[in-house]
């Protein structure tokens, strides 16, 4: 069973064609809870492609300019074995919520709203281990608490990076920090270090590693064996950081997530 959705928005700049305003979804039912899957018209695309994002964003189903909603539809069909089985892959949803818990450097944190007026984010510990006290009503509680992490993330990577820099007598000429889904970390040939807030939920020496990976991409911005070299020596523990990722990442993705979107 699938069916289509057309979601209308105004034109954002004067001028701007309604066409292009259109959002184009389908709706699958693969098994008990359907499935919005959004399509994106390319006019670069000679076929149809279909991908799931990190995190629980909606499955992208990209088509060619011209090709018709059935065509997407019978697509879609013939990947269902396919789509089910990434799906069922995803780690479960995390959303920011009064009682919610979360990975904060590694150990779970359960996420508590305070109701006060004023105040900061503040962590306690008491016998069940520890809490996340956001201040405000549960309303404001996702954004403070983003607000908050990204702090956090920017701080822990601060002082890594600012480490492996002296020692490679290099220092960036920026560190940004981003929500990027295809990298944990990025450095540009400007020296520009991009990084993912999310590296703060997982333990210390996973944020240590991508600090000292993209740190050595300023003296080798390349994956070769001096830039390899390099980054051992920066971070021998870079192995178990990496394992960690690769079993984990999908973890880290679904935190702030609010899980399915689509309703029937």
């Amino acid at each position: 069973m699938m069916r289509r959705l057309f979601q209308e928005r105004q034109p954002s700049v004067a001028g701007e064609r309604l066409n292009a305003a259109r959002r184009e979804q389908l709706v699958a039912r693969l098994t008990d809870e359907p499935v919005t899957i959004d399509v994106r018209r390319s006019r670069g695309a000679k076929r149809m492609t279909l991908r799931i994002p990190p995190g629980h964003a909606n499955p992208v189903v990209t088509i060619p300019q011209r090709a018709s909603m059935s065509s997407a539809e019978r697509f879609v069909k013939s990947q269902a074995a396919w789509l089910t089985a990434r799906l069922s892959e995803r780690a479960p949803a995390q959303p920011f919520i009064h009682g919610g818990t979360i990975p904060l450097r590694g150990e779970p944190h359960l996420i508590e709203a305070t109701g006060a007026v004023r105040g900061v984010v503040t962590i306690v510990d008491d016998a069940d281990g520890p809490t996340l006290l956001i201040p405000g009503t549960p309303q404001h509680l996702p954004r403070r608490l983003a607000d908050y992490l990204r702090r956090a993330a920017r701080d822990d990577l601060h002082v890594a990076v600012e480490e492996f820099a002296a020692r490679v007598n290099r220092r960036p000429t920026a560190l940004r920090i981003k929500d990027t889904r295809a990298q944990w970390g990025s450095c540009s040939p400007s020296g520009v270090l991009s990084f993912s807030w999310r590296l703060v939920l997982a333990p210390p020496f996973v944020l240590r590693y991508v600090a000292a990976h993209e740190v050595a991409h300023l003296i080798e911005l390349n994956h070769s064996a001096a830039f390899w070299k390099l980054n051992a020596e920066l971070d021998p523990d870079h192995e178990r950081a990496r394992a960690w990722l690769k079993r984990h990442g999908r973890m880290l993705h679904s935190v702030g997530a609010e899980g399915p979107s689509a309703q029937i």
